[in-house]
């Protein structure tokens, strides 16, 4: 109770310390109202003079924010609230404000952008998607072009040349989803000029809580082809579908995991003509028949999917709309397909990956806003280092939420919900219904459809006619049936006369996994001071009850004894029931997203090294020599050290020495067994680097002065590091899958993956130096070298988000390392062929 009253207290601590802040701003309003509309566009250039001359954003904060608040009025014809300042001064700090629908985020963002966008160093706002994005940039613009700064807008569907606009203004909207994969294609290109963003400063993230912690699971991946074939995704699935539940494989319903039975084991091995199915070398065969069995028996058609166009288009659990272009990772998606008699789509390889979590973590300050963070404070803390700080609303909610209804069956639930909704219908009450699923909002409207109640349906097949619905949801005698869609991004206004009816009624026909869509979807009644009233019908038999519904309710039910039909119980105590089941399933799921961000952490140290040095690569202007010899003289350590390790000088392999030099180092015959006879380790080292400077220096003078020198230098580099750190995080990928058996020899997977992840990183770094040393020594010198990009790829998620590699930048001209022909001479000047010399050993 001490540690709760505590926690309650340093909240109020802070609402009276952002108050106090809020009032200086609104004392400044008289001031700001007095200027002319020139003398407030001046106050832009007056304080980006005044940070120059050492004061900081913070000495600025309640003037610039009295500024945005009087060129609002002018130009928005908006004037914040004091909660709307108290909630803008949080996201400056670089925390989460939870501010309740209606409230009016989107204004309250525009303060902290437009203070912080006078740095120069560029804002993000980030929205969940598109439409949002678009919506803001060209309503909030008009205000940040009047105050004289410049906004962008960074779209999916624009060219590098456009989005290298977008991010050079002050200010950029953008989606989440092209905010990283830019920030992916950045570090696969091989100009400076190709790269579109700035380095990160500072972002504020619309619906923060979607996109960190609902989305958290889900990385962006820029991918390329796997050559495999499709032909066992189809023998797998015409398999399982002949297999019965219970006898040939078993599904545990709240892990929702599927396996195998004994009998459906030695059923496999017989079809597939098999000794052992689970031999190691049958692994491929086992990972197809388990995507069978979860996408025949797991993931449900218009639930988990739907088919529109004879492609398999996953929905969102959360806001029940289609992904469009994602596509579940793993080969899930193409057992779905083969199940479906769709098109069976090629299986990927991945070639540059980040989740959101290490994304949004590389700005210098990060900020969020939302109507529900409270529940997942903890996460956003220890991950994000962000505060969520409740901000009051600007009037006293009195929406009146009441306790769940609960019914022994479905249909007995949805008899019920089709008589309240009538009943309402008939008063002319405006009714936002929530399903959790497509296929349960497609069933009410079929009841409805029945008692002939005129209704609107909104959900992942119809999203087109979202921003139509959403707007006379809020009309007399509305009916509008919605999933989780209808939660996000939206503003119900009501109609005239909806007042006096009660305002907004919102009926959810089941609980969400998570408190916070709940959440969402009552904020859709009752903003700014409304009336409204919301009711949840809950059944024994919904999934969440049936996955952990405690065996509380189920007693309870039994104690009271009603006859099914008219059985229904409605308590604060099983509303609490159900909120313990969800708390439940929200922390397995932090849990999962917990243990994803510790196995990303591995990939992250190691993608900054590569990416920090592929850029100072791309970025040099001066010759890469002192690099290219650093790489050199390493491989040149490990090969003498690899071979020379036993103490007696009679056992080291000199041979292994001398065939490594001329391969890749020096001239066939400029070098012997007996030039490093009889020499300690480091003599040998020595004298094999003084060659190689040798070589070295005939190589670049070969080339037509320092600027082509840097191009063939630069060359060399990005191609072998693209190509080794592509095949190094495909490698990663296929560890990351299998190290969850090592669980089984009572060793843990993440220190595990943490150790050979080291490891297979390191040896990644030997083999780029090696590399680099043969192909800069070995290469035959032309004098048109061009850089080429290795790591070509599309834009996805699993869910894979479909996107592009951007394309069409200007290049430099010069150059490209050729291949010597067979029957060329050896470029290493020995004057033999190049298929009778160091074409042997290529």
């Amino acid at each position: 109770m001490n540690f709760l009253k505590k926690i309650i207290e340093s909240d109020k601590k802070e609402l009276r310390r952002l108050e106090k802040i809020a009032d200086k701003i609104e004392a400044l309003a008289g001031t700001m109202e007095a200027l002319s509309d020139d003398q407030l566009k001046a106050k832009t250039e007056e304080f980006k003079t005044r940070l120059q001359k050492g004061e900081t954003l913070d000495d600025l904060l309640v003037e610039a924010f009295a500024v945005v608040r009087e060129a609002s009025r002018r130009v928005l014809g908006l004037y914040p609230f004091k909660v709307q300042l108290m909630g803008g001064i949080v996201l400056h700090n670089g925390d989460i404000p939870e501010m309740k629908t209606g409230e009016g985020k989107t204004l309250t963002a525009t303060m902290p952008v437009y203070l912080n966008a006078l740095t120069g160093e560029g804002v993000h706002v980030v929205t969940v998607n598109e439409y949002l994005a678009t919506r803001d940039a060209t309503e909030m613009g008009e205000l940040y072009n009047f105050l004289g700064l410049t906004v962008g807008l960074n779209l999916n569907s624009k060219s590098s040349d456009e989005k290298r606009l977008a991010y050079a203004c002050d200010i950029t909207y953008s989606t989440n989803n092209e905010l990283g994969f830019d920030y992916l294609r950045d570090n696969m290109v091989v100009y400076r000029e190709q790269m579109v963003q700035r380095p990160l400063s500072y972002a504020i993230v619309d619906e923060v809580d979607s996109i960190l912690i609902d989305e958290a699971r889900t990385p962006l991946i820029i991918s390329g082809q796997a050559e495999k074939s499709t032909a066992l995704y189809n023998r797998a699935d015409n398999f399982v579908k002949r297999l019965k539940e219970e006898e040939d494989y078993k599904i545990d319903v709240q892990s929702k995991t599927i396996a195998l039975t004994e009998e459906g084991i030695s059923k496999a091995e017989e079809n597939f003509g098999l000794e052992n199915l689970y031999d190691i070398d049958n692994t491929a065969l086992t990972h197809h028949l388990d995507n069978a069995l979860r996408a025949n028996y797991i993931m449900l058609r218009d639930i988990d999917y739907v088919i529109q166009e004879g492609k398999v288009m996953i929905v969102d659990q959360f806001t029940g709309r289609i992904m469009d272009g994602r596509r579940y990772s793993d080969g899930l998606h193409q057992a779905i397909e083969a199940k479906e008699a769709v098109e069976i789509e090629d299986e990927t390889k991945t070639m540059a990956n980040i989740t959101f979590q290490n994304y949004f973590r590389m700005y210098k300050k990060l900020a969020g806003m939302t109507g529900t963070a409270k529940t997942e404070e903890e996460e956003f803390r220890e991950i994000y280092n962000m505060e969520v700080i409740q901000i009051p609303t600007n009037e006293p909610i009195i929406r009146d939420d009441r306790p769940d209804l609960l019914y022994p069956t479905l249909e007995s639930k949805f008899k019920a919900v089709v008589a309240d909704i009538k009943e309402r219908h008939r008063n002319g009450q405006p009714i936002l219904v929530g399903t959790v699923a497509v296929e349960t909002s497609e069933y009410l409207s079929q009841l409805l459809r029945k008692e002939k109640v005129p209704h609107e349906i909104l959900n992942a097949k119809n999203h087109f006619k979202e921003a139509e619905i959403i707007l006379n949801a809020g009309q007399k005698g509305a009916v509008t049936i919605a999933t989780n869609m209808a939660g996000r991004g939206t503003d119900i206004k009501l109609g005239f006369g909806v007042v006096e009816l009660g305002g907004l009624a919102v009926i959810g026909t089941e609980r969400h996994e998570s408190r916070r869509i709940d959440n969402q979807l009552r904020g859709r009644s009752g903003r700014q001071g409304d009336p409204g009233v919301t009711q949840f019908y809950l059944s024994l038999e919904d999934d969440l009850m049936r996955r952990f519904g405690s065996d509380r309710v189920k007693m309870m039910w039994e104690r009271f004894k009603l006859e099914e039909d008219d059985a229904v119980i409605q308590s604060k105590m099983l509303s609490k029931q159900v909120e313990g089941a969800q708390k439940r399933v929200e922390g397995n799921n932090y849990d999962t997203r917990k243990n994803i961000l510790q196995y990303d952490d591995v990939m992250r140290e190691q993608r900054e090294v590569i990416y920090a040095q592929r850029n100072q690569v791309i970025m040099a202007d001066e010759i890469l020599s002192d690099v290219v010899l650093g790489m050199i003289e390493r491989t040149i350590d490990r090969v003498v050290t690899d071979h020379t390790q036993t103490e007696e000088q009679a056992d080291w392999n000199l041979e292994g020495i001398i065939d490594f030099a001329r391969s890749a180092l020096v001239h066939e015959n400029a070098i012997s067994l007996t030039d490093i006879e009889n020499k300690s380790a480091e003599e040998i080292k020595t004298l094999l680097f003084d060659q190689a400077k040798e070589i070295f220096d005939e190589k670049s003078a070969q080339l037509n002065g320092p600027e082509q020198l840097l191009e063939f230098q630069k060359v060399v580099i990005l191609r072998v590091v693209d190509q080794k750190w592509t095949d190094h995080i495909d490698a990663m990928d296929q560890l990351r899958e299998s190290i969850g058996l090592r669980a089984y020899g009572q060793n843990n997977p993440l220190v595990e993956y943490q150790q050979e992840g080291y490891e297979m990183f390191n040896n990644m770094v030997g083999a780029i130096d090696y590399d680099v040393t043969r192909l800069y020594m070995k290469a035959q010198i032309r004098q048109n070298v061009q850089r080429e990009q290795v790591a070509k790829g599309e834009a996805v998620r699993p869910t894979e988000e479909q996107g592009r590699v951007s394309g069409g930048e200007h290049k430099p001209q010069p150059i490209r390392v050729e291949k010597v022909g067979r029957n060329e001479l050896c470029p290493c000047g020995s004057g033999k062929k190049y298929k009778n010399c160091h074409g042997k050993q290529a």
